[in-house]
């Protein structure tokens, strides 16, 4: 079946979630004149990396974006991958990747389970304890934020309970840029299965942002590359390919898992 994809590669301005707000209902509304099924958003899009103020910019169980986007899905019948947002809950704050159905409802939040000590994370946010696990369209899909990349485990965990395609949310910094593609290309041929990377552009105080999106076939083959600008990437993608690759290289049915603890 053919999926069509948007990926939203957007700047962020750094602790202003009533702005960035505007800008994602503005990004899904151009969307919605290209028709994809899913649109995808970058990491922490509402506030950016202004982590010492989460506690004053963030919002209640992230409610304000959830309700923002479900609006947009109803309205446009798109399904989003919102990225992720400052959450504050009980025990926290977290960050939280959202998915809405095209019929506007809430079917996922994953909050990030690595946290990245080089950009301060763990001194702000509280990890998650969830998988990435989800279904559109009646496919089953995975979802995970920007540093989980670098844990091939906790991918393949997912494409194991039947991931078709990962989808990778991040505010990854220029100067990896090369680990960001390297990393993920890898990831899909490790794992058979399409990548889908929304990363966003633009700097915070601290940081320059690589862009550079991706859209990568089970192949390992990249299908659609953003630059480092803000831009809509629209790619359909044909998840048949996933079984298609499995059956000539069946690496998952030659495995051994019984040695590999």
């Amino acid at each position: 079946m053919d999926v069509k994809i948007a990926i939203a590669q957007i700047d962020i301005t750094f602790g202003n979630p009533q702005k960035n707000r505007e800008k994602v209902q503005k990004w899904i509304e151009m969307a919605s004149l290209k028709s994809p099924d899913i649109i995808v958003f970058p990491e922490l899009w509402d506030t950016g990396y202004d982590l010492s103020r989460l506690e004053e910019i963030a919002d209640s169980n992230g409610a304000s974006s959830i309700k923002l986007l479900q609006q947009l899905a109803k309205k446009h019948k798109i399904h989003i991958v919102g990225g992720s947002v400052a959450n504050i809950q009980e025990n926290g704050i977290k960050n939280t990747l959202i998915v809405i159905n095209d019929e506007g409802k809430l079917i996922k939040e994953y909050s990030k389970l690595h946290l990245f000590q080089l950009m301060n994370e763990h001194k702000y946010l509280a990890p998650g304890n969830n998988d990435g696990l989800f279904t559109l369209m009646d496919f089953p899909f995975a979802a995970f934020i920007c540093y989980d990349i670098r844990f091939p485990e906790w991918m393949r965990k997912h494409v194991l309970k039947g991931a078709k395609a990962l989808f990778v949310v991040a505010e990854w910094p220029s100067a990896r840029l090369d680990h960001w593609r390297s990393i993920l290309i890898t990831r899909a041929i490790e794992n058979q299965c399409f990548v889908i990377a929304c990363n966003r552009v633009g700097s915070d105080p601290n940081n320059e942002f690589a862009g550079h999106s991706l859209i990568i076939n089970p192949w390992g083959e990249v299908i659609a590359e953003g630059k480092d600008e803000e831009e809509l990437i629209i790619q359909e993608i044909n998840l048949s390919d996933v079984e298609s690759v499995r059956k000539r290289i069946p690496i998952f049915t030659d495995r051994r898992p019984e040695y590999y603890n």
